[in-house]
């Protein structure tokens, strides 16, 4: 899981051999075994032998600022496997390999949006039914458009980043418009989040960036070579084309917040140009998305938890790039349940 420090004043130190949260007069103590990542989200505070606790168990320190994105990180300081990987992953960028591994992230990510609006569709009656047939039929297209696009396209990224956009569009234009009205929106915002459910996704989507950069690292991927998006200053651009596919599994918790009414208009706080989720609203999403992570389900028939897929994927394009077949190289914990689908 992701221990999430959000109570400001709260202050992490080690006690014994576990992590112990001290907030105000109340105590919680956490074993090293059961925690993945540390999010540091307001005002608190931690000792360095909790810094170095942690870096012996293989857990890293994200720091979350207001609007849920990651703006610093403690992390051990080495990669997670061999340089051939990142000499490989450099070879890739801009090659027919490349963008066909692009086409499949995009294939994924659009395979669970349909499969999103397929799940909110079962569950309705009425309007709500059209509009959802209206956007499958939609992202269905585009699918089918995706599989045309052939490596020799004139300027291949646009054409993928386009598809995207597109996409994206059709997916959160059908997802408001069966939201409750006070959870619709017009369109994706950041920076601040322009209404409530920009709010809860910007939030959960800080939470799942930690994730994936830390399954990256753990894989011997560089974070900062992308194949589809550009390489700026310190842009961490393969971390944001790998959370692509895997944003749903947020925006799925999300919805289902909303739609089953455990959200309120009081979770959040009004800012200058939108709003931000305070620790009223982060006590309800935060534990929600860790679940929802911690969930088991069957992935190339063995059962894992939904946290691992995205390591075992970054696992995957590693060995692929290497051409071997290797199973991942992680802690002792998580190669028992990749390898056996424990609980």
């Amino acid at each position: 899981m992701q221990l999430v420090i959000n109570s400001f004043g709260a202050f992490l130190h080690k006690y014994q051999e576990t992590f112990r949260v001290k907030v105000k007069d109340r105590q919680f103590r956490f074993s090293p075994k059961k925690v993945d990542s540390i999010l540091i989200t307001t005002g608190a505070s931690f000792s360095t032998d909790a810094i170095e606790f942690a870096i012996e168990h293989n857990i890293d320190f994200i720091f979350l600022n207001a609007h849920g994105e990651p703006y610093a990180r403690i992390w051990r300081p080495k990669m997670g496997s061999t340089a051939a990987i990142r000499r490989r992953q450099l070879e890739v960028a801009g090659t027919i390999e490349g963008y066909r591994t692009v086409q499949g992230w995009i294939e994924a990510k659009l395979n669970h949006h349909l499969a999103l609006l397929a799940s909110l569709q079962r569950a309705r009656k009425g309007k709500s039914v059209a509009i959802l047939e209206q956007g499958i039929g939609q992202l269905k297209g585009l699918r089918k458009k995706l599989h045309g696009i052939s490596p020799e396209t004139s300027d291949i990224e646009g054409t993928f980043r386009g598809l995207e956009g597109s996409a994206g569009r059709i997916y959160f234009g059908t997802i408001s418009k069966i939201l409750p009205d006070t959870f619709q929106f017009k369109k994706r915002s950041r920076d601040p989040a322009e209404d409530y459910f920009n709010c809860l996704l910007n939030y959960g989507y800080g939470m799942l960036y930690g994730m994936v950069e830390r399954a990256c690292i753990l894989a011997g991927l560089d974070p900062h070579v992308g194949l589809l998006h550009t390489d700026n200053y310190n842009k961490k651009s393969f971390v944001f084309d790998i959370i692509e596919p895997c944003r749903p599994y947020v925006d799925e918790t999300v919805v289902k917040l909303i739609t089953t009414r455990q959200i309120k208009q009081v979770y959040f706080d009004k800012i200058p140009g939108g709003f931000t989720l305070n620790e009223e609203g982060k006590r309800i999403l935060i534990p929600a998305v860790n679940d929802f992570f911690e969930e088991s389900i069957r992935y190339n028939g063995r059962n894992i938890r939904r946290k691992h897929v995205i390591q075992y994927e970054c696992h995957k394009i590693a060995n692929e790039w290497l051409n071997r077949e290797e199973e991942p190289d992680v802690n002792v914990v998580e190669i028992r349940e990749l390898m056996e689908g424990t609980n």
